[in-house]
């Protein structure tokens, strides 16, 4: 199977400095940041948030809860369709400052939402709401950050520029366990369902509009043709003249998606189970744990840059696949806070082979004027169908004693992304650096 397409010869980036490289990923790392710590404080604070906003005593509350999350994925193709249109016409920058707007506006209105004691049902419908404005600004973020960040960078240190994707993804989960982490030290777990929670929203939408005015002074990488215009691409092109590229966009995530997902929420929500007793062991756990998974991506990055993206993408595959099912039956019955720290930290090692160069292998595959929309669309349509309905899956699968099937689950997506790794991304075309493709050549190794 070959993903290259003879349409539209991909224009010459102008190569950025070192210096504005770093000052541009800055900028645009921190909106990434404070997107998906609004992302993960919902899922940090869960179990707070059910009891405001489903009635006491509602045996599926936990259920529901973990649903809303899941059904906020709903939007995320939509978003990466509009946004992904709107960043290919209009430029990176201001789809980012959109973006991050609509993030801010969205955690607020939660941060004030009156709870089910006081509106009844109302409270649900609002928190639906709010949580579908989030994914789909989520959904134009992932892929018009990830286009931005590989294209602001320099040649032959993508993999290690745009690996601060993650880096800022997984600190937005850093950020919010570390909220909770101090209300628990100040607050008692009263106080955090009554209002704490209430806090953490808060802190998002202030954050995001801090983040606002730093965006709006980032560089546009977004380039024009020959005669100074901006040549946008659409859903119709990307679909005729790129369908294979989309569909490698999409396999390539499916598995990771999945895996991180499974093991970034659920694992954490297993581990606060697991020492629910004794609430900041298992907090701390999982903080310094995800610290060590944020760390961990430039290292991957800059590996991906010496020696390729396929190596580390087949290692996270051929690992994942053998890891997955002892993770997720073996995890739960750990009561030692070392051996469970241990386990959670690598199996992130096993992730960061994915998490480290997602994007900057994504982005390699579409030429720049339909780049953000290929890129967002390839992702959420399987963040949306597998990453995002991992941990309700989960959920409903532990209420049932059907562990071993998710896992069984889990395991066999990724084996499907390995497969792609193995032996479709070696032929693809290095459309962000404008290399051809050569039998046998690992373009996303190319270092140029």
């Amino acid at each position: 199977m070959s993903t290259t397409s003879p349409a539209a010869r991909p224009e010459p980036l102008t190569a950025p400095s070192t210096r504005r490289a770093v000052f541009n990923t800055i900028r645009g790392s921190l909106g990434n940041l404070v997107e998906w710590y609004d992302v993960y404080i919902y899922t940090v604070f869960a179990t707070y948030l059910q009891a405001n906003f489903f009635a006491e005593g509602e045996p599926n509350a936990g259920i529901y809860t973990l649903a809303i999350f899941a059904v906020t994925f709903v939007m995320r193709p939509i978003g990466s369709w509009f946004f992904g249109r709107y960043a290919d016409r209009h430029g990176r920058r201001p789809a980012l400052v959109f973006s991050i707007s609509l993030m801010a506006g969205a955690s607020l209105v939660i941060a004030i939402t009156p709870t089910a004691e006081t509106i009844g049902a109302g409270a649900v419908v609002l928190l639906v709401l709010c949580r579908l404005v989030q994914g789909f600004a989520t959904g134009g973020e992932y892929g018009t950050s990830a286009t931005y960040m590989s294209e602001a960078a320099t040649q032959g240190r993508r993999g290690f520029f745009s690996s601060f994707q993650y880096v800022t993804l997984v600190g937005g989960h850093v950020l919010a366990q570390a909220t909770l982490l101090v209300q628990q030290a100040f607050l008692t777990d009263e106080q955090i369902t009554r209002f704490g929670w209430r806090i953490g929203f808060f802190i998002g939408a202030v954050s995001a509009v801090v983040v606002l005015f730093l965006r709006r002074s980032m560089d546009e990488t977004l380039q024009k043709d020959g005669e100074g215009a901006r040549r946008s691409g659409s859903m119709v092109e990307l679909f005729t003249a790129y369908p294979k590229q989309l569909l490698v966009c999409f396999l390539v995530t499916l598995g990771g998606t999945i895996a991180f997902y499974t093991y970034s929420v659920n694992g954490p929500r297993i581990i606060k189970g697991v020492y629910a007793d004794d609430g900041m062991t298992g907090t701390w756990i999982n903080f310094i744990a995800l610290v060590l998974l944020m760390l961990m991506q430039p290292v991957g990055g800059y590996l991906s840059d010496r020696v390729g993206r396929r190596p580390l993408l087949i290692g996270f595959g051929v690992a994942g696949v053998l890891w997955t099912y002892t993770f997720l039956t073996l995890l739960p019955t750990v009561t030692s806070p070392v051996a469970s720290f241990l386990l959670i930290t690598g199996t992130y090692v096993v992730l960061t082979g994915y998490t480290s160069i997602n994007a900057v292998v994504k982005a390699e595959l579409f030429p720049s004027h339909v780049r953000a929309l290929g890129v967002g669309l390839g992702y959420a349509l399987a963040n949306s169908m597998f990453g995002g309905t991992a941990p309700v899956i989960y959920e409903a699968a532990a209420e049932n004693d059907a562990e071993s099937a998710f896992a069984v689950y889990v395991t066999v997506a990724i084996a499907v992304s390995l497969v792609v790794y193995a032996f479709v991304l070696q032929r693809t075309k290095n459309f962000l650096d404008g290399t051809p493709a050569r039998p046998g050549q690992d373009l996303a190794a190319s270092r140029s």
